[in-house]
């Protein structure tokens, strides 16, 4: 293979015909993204076979679908090109894009054929003419067994996310398919892995194929920030709901080993208050249909899934990958945190581990080739603190509906007793007390890990800033603004969590005054930037003995309480007694 250099190219300098820039123009995109300035020019320059490796999120369907639609022949009715994807989703999306650049060429057809949908009219859409197919692998065996379709005479073959079908056991579905292709068609495989079965058909049908590689194969993408909590096992699923409690504003993947997990960790999300659902095997088509239009559409903020469920999930927006269980298959991580930091934003990709996984993040870290920053489960009051502030910015935020203008000289009445500062307490304390309530009492998730980094927090400084993403800062901006400002190293901030209106970083404690001096009278914009020590963790330094004594003292005052259920008004978030298990012994 042969190396290709990249160049900073715009649109109009690649090459493409002026119905695609039109279209381009109309949908607003103003600088080809790496692999489409690398892979465009190469394939309209002369026919070649090309391996592209490159994250998704990054423009992978511009960079195959523009040249695809300019090289064919429209007046030509038979079928030119043919993409393989791995999924249902993957097909309709990549169908739905060539489409849209295909604006200004009405003669080209494109068809897509997937499985879940009827097999009769996808077949009368192929017999109108069908200058593209996209299809899953499955579903075009089918239509070849049925005669529903040639692919005899194809000049193009496209095999995205090609690790992702050989990982779902299209292998032979695959070869399958491109034995019935012509030989001296231009075969172009995009992947963001290069795993031994990629090689493989690489060698097997493709010619001296021109490799881009963006990046190092199989590293992580640059936009993902890479975090590890290391938890009990037994206490998984409450670390799970403290990292989404710690971000309010979390769209996120979830991610199970086995369908009994991730049907299990949902329900117990929604039992728990939260917008969440399942996605896996066992989902009929419509069912998962139904969760994916919901996941789209925001209203599911938390979709748990399997490895092969979520294959071919392309939504621009997720915030946070988290790994409730960490893959078997390494490179499966690498796909798995590809689901967030797309399209140019940041995200964050969770690992929640027991000590005896720990050893295995080295592993992972090596391929991916980025280091993970060792973090802990917050405490139940920094969630409080965290809740609170996004609750006080979501009120200054909130639109008010003239509508409400009706009830208010009522409203007005009833709470005609309290002042500003009354009412301004109650109206926080409605919220801030559910999670007071719940996390009061709770206790320290974090387990040291068994060898290698440490969350020992001693000797540190966590702040509060008045800035987040609506302010156009991400985890490495706001990093970048703070080191500028207070003229510190690369390593002096870390921990930084970026909220919607707020975020929270830390230094080393000998700096805080540095911190402080340097905000005490900042502006940006007209706007005073404020900095403040966040509360800090209750446990922060404690030795184990300290907790100890602590437990003893508290056994006898706790016992009489240890047989009720500790639940949260509203019947929204509940927390399991400690007797149960004991409770079930006693009744055998």
């Amino acid at each position: 293979m042969h190396p290709i250099t990249i160049s900073m190219n715009l649109f109009k300098t690649l090459g493409l015909s002026a119905p695609l820039l039109e279209a381009i123009d109309d949908l607003g995109f103003e600088r080809p993204s790496e692999v489409q300035q690398a892979a465009i020019p190469v394939l309209l320059e002369a026919p070649t076979d090309m391996v592209a490796l490159a994250q998704t999120g990054t423009g992978k369907t511009a960079a195959f679908g523009f040249p695809l639609l300019q090289l064919i022949d429209p007046t030509q009715r038979m079928t030119q090109g043919l993409i393989l994807a791995p999924t249902r989703e993957l097909c309709l999306q990549i169908a739905s894009e060539l489409k849209q650049y295909a604006k200004y060429m009405p003669q080209v057809h494109i068809v897509a054929i997937y499985g879940g949908a009827s097999i009769e009219e996808q077949a009368r859409s192929l017999k109108k003419g069908a200058h593209i197919i996209v299809a899953t692998p499955g579903r075009m065996q089918d239509m070849m067994r049925r005669e529903f379709t040639s692919i005899a005479q194809i000049s193009y073959c496209v095999l995205d996310e090609a690790d992702e079908m050989l990982n779902m056991g299209f292998y032979e579905d695959i070869r399958s398919i491109l034995s019935e292709t012509p030989d001296d068609k231009n075969t172009w495989l995009f992947s963001a892995t290069m795993p031994a079965e990629v090689a493989k058909i690489a060698k097997e049908f493709m010619h001296h194929p021109k490799e881009i590689t963006i990046g190092h194969k199989n590293q992580a993408s640059n936009n993902v920030l890479h975090e590890c909590y290391i938890v009990n096992g037994r206490q998984r699923y409450e670390a799970l709901k403290r990292l989404a409690d710690a971000n309010p504003s979390i769209f996120s993947v979830v991610f199970c080993r086995t369908k009994r997990d991730t049907q299990a960790v949902a329900e117990k999300l929604i039992e728990d208050g939260y917008n969440a659902a399942a996605l896996h095997g066992d989902l009929s088509q419509n069912q998962r249909d139904l969760v994916m239009k919901g996941f789209r559409a925001k209203q599911i903020q938390m979709l748990v899934a399997t490895d092969v469920a979520a294959r071919g999930i392309d939504v621009d927006d997720i915030t946070h990958v988290i790994h409730y269980q960490l893959p078997d298959e390494i490179e499966t991580y690498t796909h798995r945190s590809g689901r967030t930091g797309r399209a140019g934003k940041s995200g964050v990709s969770m690992v929640i581990l027991t000590k005896s996984e720990a050893k295995r993040i080295k592993t992972i870290e090596k391929i991916i080739q980025k280091t993970f920053e060792y973090k802990s489960i917050p405490s139940g009051m920094e969630i409080c603190e965290i809740q609170l502030y996004h609750l006080a910015n979501t009120i200054k935020d909130t639109q008010v509906n003239p509508a409400v203008n009706e009830y208010l000289p009522a409203i007005y009445d009833v709470l005609s007793n309290l002042n500003r500062e009354e009412l301004i307490q109650r109206m926080v304390a409605v919220e801030f007390n559910r999670f007071y309530n719940y996390y009061s009492k709770s206790k320290d998730l974090n387990a040291e890990p068994s060898e290698g980094k440490s969350f020992s927090s001693e000797g540190e400084t966590r702040y509060f800033i008045n800035i987040g993403e609506r302010d156009g800062y991400d985890w490495r901006l706001l990093k970048d603004f703070l080191r500028e400002n207070i003229g510190l190293g690369k390593n002096d901030i870390f921990k930084v969590d970026v909220k919607d209106t707020f975020s929270f970083f830390n230094t080393e404690a000998e700096m805080t005054q540095l911190v402080l001096d340097t905000f005490a009278d900042f502006k940006m914009d007209n706007r005073a930037i404020h900095i403040e020590i966040s509360q800090q963790r209750s446990s922060e330094g404690k030795g184990r003995k300290d907790r100890r004594d602590r437990k003893e003292k508290k056994e006898s005052k706790d016992k009489k309480f240890s047989q009720k259920d500790d639940k949260k008004k509203g019947g929204k978030r509940k927390e399991a007694s400690n007797t149960f298990s004991s409770k079930r012994k006693r009744r055998k």
